[in-house]
């Protein structure tokens, strides 16, 4: 077992979610050594034809990533080790911080085609395909945003990839509603934490309305300017946002939960050109961070 490889525990918890191997013509066959490969690049950020002969065939690798970004396998993997994790009670629902990391996109992450992509064998376009390919202009040049949601434990409930030029704000209600972790003993999947946090960036009515109506309670502070507006208006302004100070300090869990994430310099650094594909690169180093006791 190399550097960075899956230890037999975590191959134990990921191994009864994995597609079925061995089916006609030989598919899927060494999951274990091509899954390695895809954490070793993961983590090093190496190109795909530079990997060890260790992990095999280059392409064989990369195939195997690509095809399960594109069909949703890796998102299925994800949300089944989430529905593990709840039921062995290693997720904390007693606060989920919600915040954003930018990642500066590599040379080699332009250029891609016009053309919509397809899912291979299949006439449909991939799970998390977008057409601006997740990439922006920003102050720091070609950007790409992750959006998440972290629980106490800092991991990652729940993923979204926008250019890097995109808000906060607008992106929290699409996050929120991608928390859905499923329970073994069945019945409905759990989408709703105790209570929800963020800093000043979160804060619009909108978001307000939206958490007071799912009934999360939330601790975002109120910036001076949105104060100072609805003081103005008076009456018609409505009731101060509640702030507890001691509980905004546990924002810092999601922020530690990004740092994780972009141990990973192919997180960290954004070298796929499509969208669905980095979606998955971010989805493997976050089913990682849970595989792990």
């Amino acid at each position: 077992m190399g550097r960075g490889d899956l230890t037999n525990g975590e191959w134990a918890r990921l191994k009864p979610h994995l597609p079925k191997s061995g089916q006609r013509g030989g598919r899927w066959v060494s999951h274990r050594r091509v899954i390695n490969g895809i954490l070793y690049r993961n983590r090093t950020g190496v190109p795909w034809r530079d990997l060890p002969a260790r992990f095999g065939k280059w392409k064989t690798v990369y195939e195997r990533h690509r095809r399960w970004s594109a069909d949703g396998t890796w998102d299925k993997i994800y949300a089944a080790v989430l529905a593990d994790a709840d039921a062995e009670g290693r997720i904390d629902w007693s606060m989920v911080s919600v915040d954003s990391t930018t990642c500066r996109a590599h040379q080699h992450a332009a250029g891609a085609r016009k053309r919509s992509p397809r899912v291979p064998g299949k006439r449909r376009t991939p799970r998390q395909h977008r057409p601006d390919e997740g990439l922006g202009r920003s102050r720091g040049g070609l950007t790409c945003k992750i959006h998440l949601a972290g629980e106490g434990g800092r991991r990652p409930l729940a993923l979204l990839i926008t250019p890097g030029q995109w808000g906060d704000a607008p992106q929290l209600i699409p996050v929120m509603e991608r928390i859905r972790v499923g329970r073994l003993s069945g019945g409905r999947p759990r989408t709703r934490p105790d209570r929800l946090g963020g800093d000043k960036a979160y804060s619009s009515r909108r978001n307000r309305r939206y958490l007071r109506r799912r009934q999360i309670k939330h601790t975002i502070p109120e910036p001076k300017n949105q104060r100072a507006n609805r003081q103005r208006r008076g009456s018609k302004g409505g009731r101060p946002a509640g702030f507890d100070k001691t509980i905004y300090k546990r924002r810092n869990e999601v922020e530690r939960t990004i740092n994780a994430l972009k141990n990973s310099r192919a997180v960290a650094t954004r070298f796929d050109k499509r969208a669905y594909v980095f979606h998955g690169t971010v989805t493997v180093a976050a089913i990682r961070l849970w595989l792990r006791t």
